[in-house]
Protein backbone atom coordinates (compact mmCIF):
# COMPACT_ATOMS: atom_id res chain seq x y z
CA UNK A 1 0.00 0.00 0.00
CA UNK A 2 1.15 3.53 -0.72
CA UNK A 3 -0.35 6.84 0.24
CA UNK A 4 0.87 10.57 -0.55
CA UNK A 5 -0.35 12.52 1.82
CA UNK A 6 -0.73 16.28 1.62
CA UNK A 7 -1.38 18.87 4.24
CA UNK A 8 -4.05 21.15 2.66
CA UNK A 9 -6.35 24.12 3.99
CA UNK A 10 -9.15 22.68 1.76
CA UNK A 11 -9.38 19.98 -0.52
CA UNK A 12 -12.46 18.76 -2.72
CA UNK A 13 -13.34 15.65 -5.13
CA UNK A 14 -15.48 16.23 -8.26
CA UNK A 15 -17.00 13.22 -10.20
CA UNK A 16 -18.68 14.61 -14.02
CA UNK A 17 -18.27 18.16 -12.60
CA UNK A 18 -20.73 17.47 -9.35
CA UNK A 19 -18.50 17.74 -5.80
CA UNK A 20 -18.86 14.56 -3.77
CA UNK A 21 -16.42 15.41 -1.41
CA UNK A 22 -15.18 18.49 0.41
CA UNK A 23 -12.91 19.11 3.48
CA UNK A 24 -11.44 21.89 5.13
CA UNK A 25 -8.24 21.91 6.71
CA UNK A 26 -6.37 18.60 7.15
CA UNK A 27 -4.71 15.82 5.05
CA UNK A 28 -5.87 15.14 1.16
CA UNK A 29 -4.56 11.24 1.16
CA UNK A 30 -3.88 9.41 -2.50
CA UNK A 31 -4.10 6.11 -1.98
CA UNK A 32 -2.64 3.13 -3.71
CA UNK A 33 -3.76 -0.49 -3.00
CA UNK A 34 -0.56 -3.29 -4.02
CA UNK A 35 -1.00 -6.64 -4.66
CA UNK A 36 -0.74 -8.57 -1.65
CA UNK A 37 -2.04 -6.24 0.41
CA UNK A 38 -4.01 -7.01 3.40
CA UNK A 39 -6.20 -5.24 5.68
CA UNK A 40 -3.79 -5.51 8.47
CA UNK A 41 -2.22 -2.82 6.61
CA UNK A 42 -4.54 -1.12 5.46
CA UNK A 43 -5.32 -0.65 9.71
CA UNK A 44 -1.57 0.17 10.09
CA UNK A 45 -1.25 3.04 7.44
CA UNK A 46 -4.28 4.22 8.68
CA UNK A 47 -2.78 4.99 12.48
CA UNK A 48 0.45 6.05 10.78
CA UNK A 49 -1.81 9.18 8.97
CA UNK A 50 -4.32 9.65 11.84
CA UNK A 51 -1.06 10.32 14.17
CA UNK A 52 1.46 11.84 11.42
CA UNK A 53 3.29 14.83 12.96
CA UNK A 54 3.19 16.88 10.21
CA UNK A 55 1.05 19.61 11.64
CA UNK A 56 3.15 22.92 13.53
CA UNK A 57 2.55 23.94 17.06
CA UNK A 58 3.23 27.49 18.28
CA UNK A 59 6.77 27.67 17.54
CA UNK A 60 6.41 26.44 14.27
CA UNK A 61 7.74 22.52 14.91
CA UNK A 62 6.09 19.98 13.20
CA UNK A 63 4.62 18.62 16.44
CA UNK A 64 0.88 17.70 16.35
CA UNK A 65 -1.02 15.15 14.22
CA UNK A 66 -4.59 15.51 12.24
CA UNK A 67 -5.79 13.99 15.64
CA UNK A 68 -4.29 17.10 17.56
CA UNK A 69 -5.99 19.57 15.23
CA UNK A 70 -9.01 17.85 14.78
CA UNK A 71 -8.24 18.52 10.69
CA UNK A 72 -10.76 16.29 8.00
CA UNK A 73 -9.10 13.39 5.60
CA UNK A 74 -10.13 13.42 2.16
CA UNK A 75 -8.75 10.01 1.02
CA UNK A 76 -8.84 9.26 -3.18
CA UNK A 77 -8.22 5.89 -4.30
CA UNK A 78 -5.17 5.80 -7.02
CA UNK A 79 -3.70 3.09 -8.71
CA UNK A 80 -1.05 4.57 -10.76
CA UNK A 81 0.90 5.16 -7.49
CA UNK A 82 1.90 1.46 -7.98
CA UNK A 83 3.32 2.73 -11.66
CA UNK A 84 6.64 0.74 -12.50
CA UNK A 85 8.23 2.84 -15.01
CA UNK A 86 11.87 0.55 -15.02
CA UNK A 87 11.18 -0.90 -18.55
CA UNK A 88 10.65 1.85 -21.34
CA UNK A 89 8.18 5.29 -21.01
CA UNK A 90 5.13 3.36 -20.70
CA UNK A 91 3.73 2.85 -17.10
CA UNK A 92 2.94 -0.70 -15.72
CA UNK A 93 0.16 -1.15 -13.63
CA UNK A 94 0.85 -4.99 -12.98
CA UNK A 95 1.87 -4.44 -8.85
CA UNK A 96 -1.71 -2.71 -8.59
CA UNK A 97 -4.28 -4.82 -6.54
CA UNK A 98 -7.50 -5.53 -9.23
CA UNK A 99 -10.59 -3.30 -8.56
CA UNK A 100 -12.06 -5.99 -7.02
CA UNK A 101 -9.76 -6.51 -4.01
CA UNK A 102 -8.80 -2.76 -3.94
CA UNK A 103 -12.03 -1.60 -2.95
CA UNK A 104 -12.13 -3.26 0.42
CA UNK A 105 -9.13 -2.28 1.71
CA UNK A 106 -10.06 1.25 0.39
CA UNK A 107 -12.88 0.93 2.29
CA UNK A 108 -11.02 -0.98 5.57
CA UNK A 109 -8.47 2.25 5.29
CA UNK A 110 -10.83 4.93 5.42
CA UNK A 111 -13.22 3.21 7.86
CA UNK A 112 -10.10 2.51 10.16
CA UNK A 113 -9.00 6.03 9.62
CA UNK A 114 -12.94 7.46 10.78
CA UNK A 115 -12.30 4.82 13.74
CA UNK A 116 -8.86 6.91 15.35
CA UNK A 117 -11.46 9.68 15.01
CA UNK A 118 -11.09 11.70 11.81
CA UNK A 119 -13.87 12.84 9.74
CA UNK A 120 -13.37 11.21 5.99
CA UNK A 121 -14.58 12.50 3.04
CA UNK A 122 -14.41 9.61 -0.33
CA UNK A 123 -13.93 9.69 -3.57
CA UNK A 124 -15.46 7.56 -6.01
CA UNK A 125 -13.37 4.51 -6.05
CA UNK A 126 -13.04 3.34 -9.93
CA UNK A 127 -14.31 6.98 -11.28
CA UNK A 128 -12.75 9.84 -13.25
CA UNK A 129 -12.29 12.35 -10.51
CA UNK A 130 -11.13 15.41 -10.46
CA UNK A 131 -9.22 17.09 -7.13
CA UNK A 132 -8.83 20.13 -6.48
CA UNK A 133 -6.45 21.06 -3.28
CA UNK A 134 -4.80 23.95 -1.70
CA UNK A 135 -1.21 22.03 -0.64
CA UNK A 136 -0.57 24.06 2.85
CA UNK A 137 3.22 24.67 3.25
CA UNK A 138 3.95 22.89 0.91
CA UNK A 139 3.86 19.78 3.08
CA UNK A 140 3.66 16.70 1.06
CA UNK A 141 4.86 12.86 2.56
CA UNK A 142 4.81 9.25 0.79
CA UNK A 143 3.99 6.51 3.08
Amino acid sequence: MRAVVQRVSRARVTVGGEAVAEIGPGLCVLLGVAEGDGERGAVRLADKVAHLRIFENDHGKFDLSLLDTRGEALVVSQFTLLADTAKGNRPSFSGAARPEDAEPLYEAFCTALEAEGVPVGRGVFGARMGVELVNDGPVTIVL
